[in-house]
């Protein structure tokens, strides 16, 4: 979620007060809402906490007849318009019809909550470093179903591709279509931007009127955005990819909603939400909440402050906010069988909250990854949110993180005429032992938050090669920005929109398809080819994943490391300078000792003269070793 250009002014008030009393005291209850909307028998959570929702709904007195299911306690709240229910569904519970009775004076009301049978799909099958992860905003990816595009009944009804801050179109279903193109391209799994519903107005930002087609804003957790095709869509899209052998990572957001949500509408409780005097929004200084030596007041800014003022922030502290959050996830990878968790802007939540919804995932689904954005510039604050070797008094049970450190330092090593950029890359890795697993980190040279990564280095292509070199053949779970491998460019000048442009070939009436290759430059099939390359070994060759990492300090800007295992070794020798030069490896015989001969990955060239290199400027080799 991007954290720079998005504070415009104050577009409503703070919530502070529930609603009228007085009005509801005058109508009859009635339950229009029940979250979660369902759950399962056999799951091993199975203490849930029921959020009822309606007129009055708190008023009532609640009872469940149901074998198996013990309704434990009822809570009442300042809003009377709520209930929270705590059920527990034992071990023997048979998948059926359970009937929440409520009661009051004469009125009965009989609302039904079902328990599923769960079913053997694949679901949190997490990502690994064998996994080669796409980064995708599905309204401009591409549009499968244009009937879908506005709906006359939502806040925002804008459908204008002409306009970069409007909805554009993209849909669950056009991706659902662009499948194949990923397969072939090597990726192994998807990530979209939120799908959740996000029926939000368009919002004033930096003085333009902005839609939320990038989905940060939830109104409704329980619903996917109809505009990209609601919630069967996104089943057939998981399934879909399942059965070509993809995973699919689900984009979560738990520190806001947006301002349209329902619950932001009638506040169950005054500390639903992180409230002020006045409307505060949070510094971004993520420094206050590791430095030893700092202030709580400057912390509570950070965590507890709004991210802007239309996405009202979540009091994670609230017992009943964070059942209600952490069923939600369960509820997810259940309900869709999605396979990761990628948490925005983990570190302005509650940390305690945060291990325990991770642990909520992991018990449930051992094999899935979470990993959280945490935009900070070193390697002591990123160690800090996921399980680290440093001695913090607060320890973080998550597994990975987006690897924002090797991000930066990796398109500042590659700017142009950049005189040491292969330190900057190696230093990176070298302070590793922070992590007590590193391999869990997920890499990137650009996302939707960021200059597009080929603007960043001067549109150079032999430096966009050495970047996505290193990224598919070095430490960590790669991913790759959508439009990245057909050389897609620009800065987030003079906003977002920039960065975030349709996918050409996407949509109804487009004049160029970049997902044929026909439709493609020469210039941008050879960027195509070359990821598709090195993509697809990566995933064929275990060691380029599984494989220990071994790296040397870099000379006259030449950077050289070693993916290895007992079964094979390979060789990645970057020359950053503008000049050929021929690298004598000598000091690399730890790991190329008894090595004869070797393959080059990408020209498939023999090299039968392995003492001295030849490095052509500007050119990362990936040579394969042989005995």
């Amino acid at each position: 979620m991007n954290r720079l250009r998005l504070i415009p002014a104050l577009l409503l008030a703070v919530l502070l007060t529930t609603s009228s009393l007085s009005v509801q005291a005058q109508t009859v209850p009635r339950i229009e809402r029940v979250n979660p909307t369902n759950w399962w028998v056999g799951m091993k959570y199975r203490t849930i906490q029921l959020l009822v929702y309606g007129p009055n709904a708190g008023t009532l007195a609640y009872t469940v007849n149901y074998p198996g299911v013990t309704l434990t306690k009822t809570h009442t709240v300042e809003n009377p318009n709520y209930a929270f229910l705590d059920l527990t569904i034992a071990p023997t519970a048979k998948a059926g019809m359970v009937k929440l009775v409520g009661k009051k004076g004469s009125q009965t009301l009989t609302q039904p909550f079902e328990l599923k049978a769960r079913d053997k799909a694949p679901k949190g099958q997490g990502v690994t470093d064998a996994d080669f992860i796409y980064l995708a905003m599905p309204d401009r990816f591409a549009n499968g179903d244009p009937s879908n595009d506005r709906f006359d009944d939502m806040a925002d009804q804008t459908a204008d591709r002409s306009n970069p801050f409007a909805r554009h179109g993209g849909d669950l279903q056009g991706a659902q279509q662009r499948l194949d193109y990923l397969k072939d391209l090597g990726v192994t799994a998807v990530w979209f931007t939120p799908v959740i519903e996000n029926n939000q107005p368009m919002t004033n930002e930096g003085g333009a009127m902005r839609s939320a087609y990038h989905g940060y804003g939830f109104t409704d957790q329980y619903n996917v955005d109809r505009r990209l095709g609601g919630n069967d869509a996104y089943k057939a899209f998981v399934q879909r990819a399942h059965s070509k052998g993809m995973k699919v990572v689900q984009d979560a957001v738990y520190n806001h909603v947006g301002i349209n949500h329902w619950f932001v509408k009638d506040l169950p409780m005054k500390s639903w939400l992180h409230q002020w005097p006045a409307y505060t929004n949070t510094s971004y200084r993520y420094e206050s909440i590791t430095d030893p030596h700092g202030s709580e007041a400057d912390r509570r800014i950070t965590t507890d402050g709004w991210f802007v003022p239309f996405l009202p922030d979540l009091n994670q502290t609230n017992p009943y906010v964070a059942n209600f959050l952490i069923q939600h996830a369960l509820w997810t990878v259940e309900t869709f069988g999605v396979d990761a968790w990628r948490i925005d802007t983990y570190l302005y939540n509650d940390m305690p909250f945060m291990n325990r919804c991770n642990k909520a995932l992991m018990d449930e689904y051992p094999r899935i990854h979470i990993f959280g954005e945490s935009f900070v510039n070193n390697v002591v604050d990123q160690a800090y949110y996921v399980q680290n070797t440093i001695n913090f008094p607060f320890k973080s049970n998550q597994p990975g993180a987006l690897d924002f450190v090797l991000f930066g330092a990796a398109v500042d090593a590659l700017k142009p005429k950049e005189a040491n950029g292969a330190n900057r890359f190696y230093t990176a890795f070298a302070q590793d032992a922070v992590y007590v697993d590193p391999t869990k980190l997920v890499t990137f040279l650009d996302n939707h938050d960021t200059d597009r990564y080929l603007s960043v280095i001067g549109e150079d292509v032999d430096r966009y090669k050495i970047g996505l070199t290193w990224l598919l053949t070095t430490r960590g779970i790669p991913c790759l920005y959508y439009g990245t491998e057909i050389l897609m460019k620009n800065f987030r000048d003079p906003s977002d929109a920039e960065v975030r442009r349709d996918f050409p070939g996407g949509f109804p009436g487009d004049k160029e398809n970049k997902f044929e290759a026909a439709g493609r430059t020469d210039r941008e099939n050879d960027a195509w080819q070359f990821v598709r390359k090195l993509a697809t070994y990566r995933r064929d060759t275990p060691v380029m994943h599984h494989g220990k990492l071994m790296q040397f300090l870099p000379q006259d800007n030449v950077y050289v490391f070693f993916r290895y295992d007992a079964d094979k070794t390979v060789m990645v020798v970057s020359n950053l300078g503008e000049k050929a030069i021929k690298v004598d490896t000598k000091r690399f015989a730890e790991r190329m000792s008894g090595m004869k001969s070797a393959r080059n990955v990408l020209t498939d060239q023999t090299i039968t003269n392995l003492d001295l290199i030849e490095a052509p400027a500007k050119t990362a080799l990936v040579l394969e070793l042989a005995r």
